[in-house]
């Protein structure tokens, strides 16, 4: 695997699970196993916040595995909520949203993703994503995932994640 990017382990995770990255993501970018397909879809968003692209494609089933893939292409990963996650056997259902900036807004990527085990590690297969622009009120929360209301945050461009925009 590639060198990780300087994240210290201590800060928070970029899924959102609300752990710290060195008790979340990081274990599986290091070459650890990961337990559930949540935990894997989990893993490789933070990989795409991280850009990590040798790890999205070793975590990506052989038989559909693109040759290359460049992290680098993708947008600005803002915030991550998982819909819903199933297992049974050997396959896995995650459904998700993934956040991104979008100019002085914000867009999502939402998927319904198949994880297959194979010698006890999980990999992605396939997916049916759909993208959009979200268009929040004023009183929803942010789409960045502070907590705080679209108005205050993201509105104000006090928002962390879309500050630099």
């Amino acid at each position: 695997m590639a060198a990780l990017p300087m994240m210290p382990s201590t800060n928070l995770c970029p899924c959102g699970s609300q752990k710290t990255y060195g008790n979340c993501c990081q274990p599986a970018h290091q070459g650890q196993a990961v337990s559930t397909p949540e935990a894997l879809m989990r893993s490789r968003y933070s990989a795409f916040v991280l850009g990590l692209g040798n790890y999205l494609l070793a975590s990506w089933h052989p038989s559909t595995r693109p040759p290359v893939l460049d992290p680098g292409d993708s947008p600005r990963w803002v915030s991550l909520q998982v819909v819903s996650s199933s297992a049974q056997g050997a396959e896995g259902k995650v459904h998700f949203r993934a956040i991104y900036s979008l100019g002085n807004g914000f867009g999502y990527l939402e998927e319904t993703s198949d994880f297959i085990r194979e010698e006890g590690r999980w990999y992605y297969l396939s997916g049916d994503p759909r993208e959009g622009k979200l268009d929040p009120g004023r009183n929803d929360p942010c789409p960045c995932g502070s907590g705080r209301k679209y108005k205050a945050c993201g509105l104000a461009k006090k928002c962390a994640k879309i500050s630099s925009l």
